[in-house]
């Protein structure tokens, strides 16, 4: 495998981790997201929303890349209480050091290789070092993919709790999946 790395983005890399997102969402989430809101994924506002992103001093931005090429993002920070919160909508003791990982996206032609293990453990720790005990993550409950990484790489599981969002009149549900900060992935079965 050629050379792999996680850096923190800087707001240079604005244009590529748009380009992951929308490559990404265009081709692994096809089956997911209606065609009408594919075809009004627009690069200058993903790029500007993902500058806004790089620059917020709450969360960070990590790119995941392989030999110099940028292959995969993740972002991480504390949670809010609206996605920490139980299904009842009361909070659990361990609110205030939840941390959330909001998006992990590796660019499905880079897959398989790792990627997202390393940024899943690259956010992992820098949750850690801001107080976080817990983490959780909302994926759609059809995404496969991202439902394997959490729990067979580490161990982090569905705790119940589904919410719904409307995408451009089509229901998706996700699941919040949870899981502990010390992270010893397992190395994915080839």
């Amino acid at each position: 495998m050629a050379d792999v790395a996680v850096r923190t983005a800087s707001p240079a890399d604005a244009g590529s981790v748009a380009d992951i997102h929308l490559r990404t969402w265009q081709t692994a989430y096809a089956a997911l997201l209606p065609e009408q809101v594919l075809a009004e994924l627009d690069i200058e506002q993903t790029r500007s929303a993902w500058l806004d992103a790089i620059e917020h001093p709450a969360s960070t931005v990590f790119l995941a890349t392989e030999g110099g090429t940028a292959v995969g993002f993740c972002v991480a920070g504390p949670s809010p209480e609206a996605d920490a919160a139980n299904a009842d909508g009361s909070l659990p003791e361990d609110s205030a050091h939840t941390g959330l990982i909001s998006s992990l996206l590796v660019e499905p032609r880079w897959g398989r290789r790792g990627h997202g293990g390393r940024l899943l453990a690259a956010a992992a720790e820098a949750l850690r070092e801001r107080g976080a005990r817990r983490g959780i993550t909302w994926i759609p409950e059809a995404d496969e993919a991202s439902l394997g990484l959490y729990r067979d790489r580490a161990g982090w599981q569905p705790d119940g709790t589904v919410r719904t969002l409307d995408a451009a009149g089509q229901p998706l549900r996700e699941i919040r999946v949870a899981g502990p900060l010390e992270l010893t992935l397992v190395e994915p079965a080839s």
